[in-house]
């Protein structure tokens, strides 16, 4: 499978990337350790993984925003609890939730209990997209200490 995104280079860095970012499970991580391996530019390489990371993060997003519950459930896997749950975080920290939306499991419900309570959502692309870009810096990081 890593094979056919390889296979397209950095578009197919950018499709691994977004599959990530959205509802589908996918690892982006190895296609981008698979390409810098390769011999491919680390800074383009970095901006494909994190623009269509941060796709599919806004795509998590919207589906949040537009607040149907069922399609949340069906289609996150997020119950309306989890998504309450997390409402006094983000009265506190607003946005800035949105740079935990890396982590596994929980940045996906950070990212839909943003869009569900419509917190800012330039500031939510802005805070995801640093946090995103992080993550594939450090993954970049580690495989230059591998290599």
């Amino acid at each position: 499978m890593i094979d056919f995104f390889y296979q397209y280079g950095l578009f197919g860095l950018f499709i691994a990337g977004f599959l990530s970012g959205s509802v589908f499970p996918f690892n982006s991580e190895s296609v981008l350790s698979l390409l810098i391996y390769s011999g491919f530019d680390v800074v383009s390489s970095l901006a494909a993984a994190t623009a269509g990371n941060t796709l599919g993060g806004i795509s998590i997003y919207y589906l949040g925003f537009l607040g149907k519950m069922e399609w949340i459930e069906k289609y996150a896997k997020v119950k309306p609890e989890k998504i309450h749950a997390i409402l006094p975080k983000l009265q506190r920290y607003g946005a800035v939730a949105a740079s935990l939306s890396f982590v596994p499991f929980i940045g996906d419900v950070v990212i839909l209990a943003l869009g569900f309570f419509r917190i800012s959502p330039f500031f939510t692309l802005f805070f995801m997209m640093i946090g995103k870009a992080l993550r594939y810096m450090a993954v970049i990081g580690l495989l230059k200490i591998v290599m």
